[in-house]
């Protein structure tokens, strides 16, 4: 009960701009994956390369340096996994320190005067921004692996060639966990994106809802018109 009034008390600017990012988050979310199917994104681009990529192991003999290849990718999805486990710590101790940190926002210039509460609940956004991106990380680094499993499980070269196995079925399957992985993988990298967003609600409502009309637009120009997607569609 009084959680709920304590929420009460926030301003309206503040739950506008909170609701305006969720929206806005989960709008581009749906819109990219249904543009992809459409017109191609750089993920759903990146997903066809990955394909021929798997057809061409199947007419390997040799697999190991695709092997080595899916453990590259993988380090990625690992890397910022730890760097979230990092930045969640930062956050938890932050928490523990709130009428000290409000104090010293309050001293930055434009920022907003705001209480511990409304403080603390900015901060408890971004700790679900990163919680959320920590397990998508980590989900895409078992898909990672999973895909280097479909690859060493693949029948010989020489199998392939006198029928006894299609290549096709296993390209297709073996692409899709990596492309699955490399869209995991995206939609944590979404979420960090986002999160900066989110810094700017330290510094008024108004800040934190461009940030995030920002962040998207950077978002929709990096995925649909972008100079490398332009020379991988080429």
């Amino acid at each position: 009960m009084q959680i709920l009034q304590s929420l009460m008390l926030m301003p309206l600017a503040d739950w506008l701009a909170l609701g305006w990012f969720v929206s806005v988050w989960v709008s581009y979310a749906v819109f990219a994956r249904r543009r992809a199917e459409r017109s191609g994104s750089l993920l759903a681009t990146t997903n066809h390369y990955r394909r021929l990529w798997m057809m061409q192991t199947t007419a390997r003999e040799n697999r190991v340096v695709d092997g080595v290849v899916v453990q590259n990718m993988s380090t990625s999805p690992s890397f910022f996994a730890s760097t979230t486990i990092l930045i969640i710590g930062g956050v938890l101790a932050l928490l523990g320190t709130s009428d000290k940190a409000t104090e010293l926002v309050r001293e930055i210039p434009f920022a907003a005067r705001t209480s511990s509460f409304v403080f603390d609940l900015k901060l408890m956004v971004l700790l679900v921004i990163f919680v959320y991106a920590f397990f998508r990380f980590t989900w895409s680094m078992r898909q990672y692996t999973f895909g280097a499993l479909l690859i060493a499980s693949m029948p010989d070269a020489r199998v392939f060639e006198r029928g006894e196995a299609q290549r096709e079925p296993f390209a297709a399957r073996a692409g899709k966990v990596v492309g699955l992985a490399a869209e995991t993988f995206n939609d944590g990298l979404r979420a960090y994106y986002m999160s900066f967003s989110v810094i700017l609600w330290f510094a008024s409502p108004l800040a934190f809802a461009i940030g995030a009309a920002a962040v998207v637009y950077l978002l929709y120009s990096r995925e649909f018109h972008s100079e490398i997607l332009d020379v991988l569609k080429s």
